[in-house]
């Protein structure tokens, strides 16, 4: 009797996967333009993304470049000591997470709000404008944006050094100054990026049922309520799903930015474990100890990316799977 109830599971459980084999190719033929379409994206990400990751394996050897993946020694976690031992890993992490932190906090509210603010204007032709103007700066590189911040803050030629310069008699040196580098950092990246992050929110707004503010004008709800009741819920997902991102990238600070607005004097607040690894890996040529770090973030990120969707998801929110 038990024979045959296990034979008639395992009849079963064939049937079974053969139906799914059978749905999943008329799925294929069914969809196959799709597919197609899709295809491209998919090797650029098995290309580009998924193959390179065989390299991690130099994170556990003394890589050499004479004896290549395959003949280097394999040393364990012996890099990741290094690295974790480093006198300068502490500071690293400091830094890293401040600056990460200091994005979050003061980078996704004011996307927000000038999504708000161009959600309101009723003036098409002034809305475009102001988001051509708020979208531009998305476009230049960080060192055309130093160049920008260097020659109104230079020490001896820059405009608001010398304004400083003639008008109070001291010099104005906030390029070197440990105290305002992280500001200049945020700021510098607000005006650069608010634009486009708008732009995300702007599309989430332009889904919401107008039929909800005019019902909300019947009952007599102001702008404001409005926007509290109705707009703010409507994009509140996709806050969610680019606050989980956001901290899922927690140990990238930015490398590109601090790489190229960093100098001696601000090292003790602005290196963080990019440019370490930058100088470490490429300077020095140590490959095994940048790729153990590069491991290492990309747990890290992982795991902070599975806590905060499961956190999303107990608050109420979607996640992102």
């Amino acid at each position: 009797m038990k024979t045959d109830h296990v034979a008639k599971g395992s009849v079963d459980e064939s049937t079974g996967i053969k139906q799914r084999f059978q749905l999943l190719g008329r799925a294929l033929v069914r969809y196959k333009y799709f597919y197609l379409m899709m295809l491209p994206g998919v090797l650029y990400y098995i290309i580009y993304h998924y193959i390179p990751m065989g390299g991690l394996m130099i994170a556990f050897q003394k890589y050499s470049l004479s004896k290549g993946i395959f003949g280097s020694d394999w040393v364990g976690f012996d890099n990741f000591r290094t690295v974790f031992t480093s006198p300068d890993f502490p500071d690293l992490i400091r830094n890293t997470l401040l600056i990460s932190m200091y994005r979050i906090l003061f980078n996704m509210i004011p996307d927000v709000l000038l999504a708000l603010i161009l959600n309101e204007i009723r003036l098409q032709w002034f809305k475009r404008i102001i988001q051509t103007v708020t979208y531009g700066p998305y476009f230049l590189s960080w060192i055309i944006v130093y160049g920008l911040v260097f020659s109104f803050l230079a020490p001896d030629a820059g405009l608001i050094s010398t304004w400083w310069r003639d008008n109070t008699g001291e010099t104005l040196n906030l390029l070197t100054d440990k105290d305002w580098f992280r500001p200049i950092l945020i700021l510098t990246d607000i005006w650069k990026s608010t634009g486009y992050g708008a732009i995300i929110y702007l599309a989430a707004l332009a889904t919401i049922n107008n039929e909800l503010y005019e019902a909300a004008v019947v009952d007599g709800a102001g702008r404001w309520r409005q926007m509290w009741h109705i707009t703010l819920p409507g994009i509140r997902e996709v806050f969610i799903l680019l606050l989980i991102l956001r901290i899922g990238h927690i140990l990238d600070a930015g490398f590109e930015q601090v790489y190229i607005f960093l100098n001696a004097r601000v090292y003790e607040v602005g290196d963080i474990i990019d440019t370490w690894v930058f100088r470490r890996g490429i300077e020095s040529l140590d490959f095994s100890v940048a790729s153990a770090v590069g491991f290492f973030k990309s747990v890290i990120g992982f795991l902070l990316v599975v806590a905060a969707n499961k956190v999303s998801k107990k608050l109420g929110g979607s996640g992102i799977w």
